[in-house]
């Protein structure tokens, strides 16, 4: 044993099994892989091995004891990698991809909340490296400074190379297509490693980006065919009711549908929202089945959804990583069209997510970033200006632009890991223990007490009653990493039929001159706010790339994507490779042909967005005669860049 342990071989197979013990631990403990029988299992226990044989073998090609220290620098290279898509996961349910981290410094679901994330017991995940270290400061004397016979390290990679396969041909045995449709990077981490996975995404990210260079402009044929075949013809009488009228779009941060007539402790979490919801008067229609459709981009893959009708992308966000792409997007149509201003309101830097960039391709004429607002230490609190204070000095702003106007306003504070003032917080927090959770009701208070503040406001700036004004949800606010707390909150069990009902978001939508429909049940989601709100303005959304359909439509398509293949529709859910009936939550044991086709629909929908977005195929496409593509060198933001402007 002493011979084993002072030897470089014993050096290198006690960092491995050291190191194998971790990542399965952490896979068990730390992510969510939805294990459901025993080759799983086997394969969650074998997938940490080819990797770490491949990786820590490379450090026996060194001489002498430099051996030793390439092992330790590899494994703790590969145990940072681990820890960052650990304290990644644990807010957005995910893992690290190469185009996230091309967005380090939007990192809008860590950046700040890190500290947040981190827990005591992380300190294990370094115990083998201490341990490690230690054992070589002890045994390195007695190591030969020659280099390894050769054939060692190329029998440890051989070996690698063997296990993988072995691997790979057992998951595909239990997840036919593993590769080839990979929506759901759960899947490749459960069956492959969360190492293999950062390969096999390094390799796809290589092939995406030769996408661009080898389309041409047959591509979009067949976009084209399917979005004009999925297109729902406008209601008669919704079809334009609001035209020329101006557009308030409103961004609620993190808001999931369930605080709608939520009661914390007997009071109510957002009251004011909830009478837009019930009263009448108010004239809203509030659709209680509307879903977000985001992905790892979170708020930018919202804004990208909502003003675009594409889909985010299955990596990254498309805001960084596409945000050159040509666009044919909800404001510049609205321009051309309608002679709309558009304008995005946001008290954050313009540069963050890409969007000083990005809103250029849009065609967004003016971005209202921080630097228009007053960023005093006591007006700001986690990413940016609180929402009291944006609204207030948005009103001004508003009243500033042309009309009629397209404009975005964004929230923030009410966003991970939810911080607030102790002045700023009316109600008390939840009592799970679980922080994030619990000051989640306040910040979603706060941003109830700003909307209603500016409601007051934007009525006495005289703009309230001749624009049409939606709110919508962006993305959930709180992760499947919280359902104790979740589950002790609702007072039901959160699984995976119950977690893919919480993504529901608000979208509540008030027509000037037309009688609100109160709560209604049409089941839709982000994608399907554009072709609405051309069809609203009276302009025919056929002739667009669009993969949503008016939500006021007899012939609206009522069934959900998700950006990981799964989908909801109004009679059943498709959720992690089940089928569910929506009445009971129970499994569907014999899926019909029906949903068995919904699913492959499903699938090449999500592909033929991408191949859209990879392929830069708006650049072939032509909407109509007199479409004029948005011209960039247009388009400055920021108060600095007026004077070019």
């Amino acid at each position: 044993m002493k011979k084993m342990l002072s030897s470089k071989m014993g050096f290198f197979f006690i960092a491995v099994i050291m190191l194998w013990i971790k990542s399965y631990l952490i896979y068990q403990f730390e992510f969510n892989l939805d294990i459901n029988n025993s080759m799983q299992q086997f394969l969650l226990i074998l997938n940490p091995l080819s990797s770490m044989l491949i990786f820590l073998g490379l450090a026996l090609f060194a001489k002498g004891k430099r051996a030793g220290i390439w092992i330790i620098v590899i494994d703790s290279l590969m145990t940072f990698f681990l820890y960052a898509n650990v304290v990644f996961y644990r807010f957005n349910s995910d893992f690290i991809t190469l185009p996230t981290l091309t967005q380090t410094s939007n990192f809008g679901s860590l950046g700040g909340s890190i500290v947040d994330l981190a827990t005591w017991h992380d300190l294990l995940y370094i115990v083998d490296l201490v341990i490690l270290i230690a054992l070589f400061i002890k045994t390195r004397g007695y190591w030969s400074n020659e280099r390894i016979q050769l054939r060692k390290p190329f029998l440890i990679l051989t070996g690698g190379v063997i296990f993988f396969t072995v691997n790979l041909s057992l998951a595909e045995i239990d997840r036919p297509q593993l590769l080839k449709r990979t929506f759901d990077r759960n899947y490749i981490v459960k069956y492959l490693g969360a190492y293999n996975f950062a390969i096999y995404d390094a390799i796809q990210n290589v092939k995406t980006s030769t996408q661009r260079v080898l389309a041409d402009s047959s591509d979009i044929t067949e976009v084209e065919n399917y979005t004009k075949n999925k297109y729902a013809k406008p209601d008669d009488e919704m079809f334009g009711a609001a035209k020329g009228k101006n557009i308030i779009k409103i961004h609620l941060e993190s808001f999931q549908s369930f605080l709608i007539d939520y009661k914390l402790d007997g009071e109510e979490v957002t009251p004011f929202i909830n009478s837009l919801v019930h009263d009448q008067k108010q004239n809203f229609t509030y659709y209680e089945n509307f879903f977000h459709q985001t992905e790892q981009g979170k708020t930018a893959d919202a804004e990208h959804i909502l003003d675009n009708s594409l889909y985010g992308l299955p990596q990254g966000a498309a805001f960084v990583t596409k945000g050159n792409n040509t666009y044919q997007a909800l404001p510049s149509i609205l321009h051309q069209k309608g002679g709309y201003t558009s304008a995005v309101l946001h008290g954050d830097n313009k540069s963050f997510w890409n969007r000083d960039e990005v809103y250029k391709h849009l065609g967004i004429d003016e971005f209202f970033d921080s630097s228009y607002y007053d960023m005093s230490e006591d007006k700001v609190i986690n990413y940016g200006l609180k929402d009291k204070p944006f609204f207030k000095e948005s009103i001004p702003l508003l009243e500033s632009l042309d009309q009629p106007f397209y404009a975005h306003m964004m929230t923030l504070t009410h966003h991970h890991p939810y911080l607030i003032d102790e002045d700023d917080a009316s109600i008390e927090p939840a009592k799970t223990g679980d922080p994030s959770v619990d000051r989640y009701f306040q910040t979603a208070r706060y941003l109830d007490e700003s909307l209603e503040q500016f409601f007051k406001d934007l009525k006495k700036s005289g703009l309230y009653d001749d624009s049409l004004i939606y709110i919508y949800g962006d993305h959930y606010g709180i992760s499947d990493n919280h359902n104790r707390a979740m589950s002790e909150l609702l007072d039901e069990d959160i699984t995976d039929f119950k977690q893919a009902q919480l993504q529901r978001v608000p979208l509540l939508i008030k027509v000037p001159g037309v009688e609100g429909k109160g709560t209604v049940k049409e089941y839709a989601g982000q994608m399907d706010i554009v072709p609405t709100m051309l069809h609203l303005q009276g302009i025919d959304a056929k002739p667009y790339i669009l993969f949503g359909t008016d939500i006021f439509s007899k012939e609206h398509k009522n069934f959900v994507p998700f950006r990981n293949g799964d989908f909801i529709t109004p009679k059943y859910s498709y959720i992690k490779d089940v089928y569910y009936d929506n009445d009971t939550g129970e499994k569907i044991e014999k899926p019909t042909k029906e949903m068995k086709d919904l699913k492959e629909t499903v699938h090449r929908e999500l592909e033929l967005s991408d191949k859209v977005l990879y392929g830069d195929l708006l650049r072939f496409y032509e909407p109509t005669k007199d479409w004029k593509p948005t011209d960039t060198s247009k388009y400055f933001y920021g108060k600095d860049d007026q004077d070019k402007k």
